[in-house]
């Protein structure tokens, strides 16, 4: 039964709400989307998958992640429910 138990959990899945601004918002088409994931996808896995999907122009490395209103690092782990948002670099003047 624990087997089964693991299995499973492997192959859960969870369903994240992307949020897009400037030029990513022009690229996707719209302003959010909620991406159904493995429970394992990293942030950048996310943003690959997502580059795949709308072809996004800049490169992950250009960006900047935030998780739930909160500047966070590539490397940051995501959860059920979790507002991601990536943000492109802003010019100043």
């Amino acid at each position: 039964m624990s087997n089964t138990a693991v299995a499973s959990s492997a192959d859960a899945t969870m369903d994240i709400n992307v949020l897009y601004f400037a030029s990513l918002a022009d690229e996707a088409n719209c302003q959010q989307e909620t991406v159904t994931v493995q429970q394992s996808t990293s942030l950048i896995e996310l943003y690959e998958h997502l580059c795949q999907k709308h072809r996004f122009s800049r490169p992950q490395s250009e960006l900047r992640v935030a998780i739930n209103d909160y500047f966070a690092k590539w490397t940051d782990s995501i959860s059920d429910g979790d507002n991601v948002v990536f943000i492109t670099p802003v010019a100043g003047g």
